[in-house]
């Protein structure tokens, strides 16, 4: 078994269907959108997706920032901010066991994708700058 596979399934399945839909409109729309404006946006969009920080990599950095300033807080100011380094680690362990967290849907409402969601994007533009390149060596060579 894939386990990017599995963790995107463990994401989407644990997504509010309307969520994922709109993040699957939102995709098709980008791709129909660079497929007007032609080759180099499609190029560029490429480019932009291999900058795109997906779910697993937000959380990755936003769990240990969470982490360590909780950690900095009760050293400097009161034991009690342990409870919020405690928290987010159980958070952590709950989205590696289960595929969610509470900071999940919101992630999600924000537009965050899985990795898998970004490389089906990275495929369509693949695929129309492909269709693409026979219909131009044509229309050029008709001229």
């Amino acid at each position: 078994m894939n386990p990017t596979h599995d963790d995107t399934d463990r994401v989407r399945r644990n997504t509010d269907p309307c969520l994922n839909r709109r993040i699957d409109i939102l995709t098709e729309s980008s791709v129909r959108e660079q497929r007007a404006a032609g080759p180099d946006a499609m190029r560029r969009r490429l480019a932009s997706l291999d900058r795109e920080w997906d779910i697993e990599r937000v959380l990755e950095t936003v769990a240990p920032t969470v982490i360590l300033n909780g950690i900095a807080l009760s050293a400097l100011h009161d034991r009690r901010w342990l409870l919020l380094p405690t928290a987010v680690a159980a958070f952590l362990l709950q989205h590696a066991l289960q595929g969610w967290c509470p900071p999940l849907p919101v992630l999600r409402r924000l537009g965050v994708r899985t990795r898998a969601e970004i490389e089906r994007e990275r495929r369509m533009l693949e695929d129309a700058l492909e269709q693409d390149r026979p219909s131009r060596r044509g229309a050029a060579r008709k001229h």
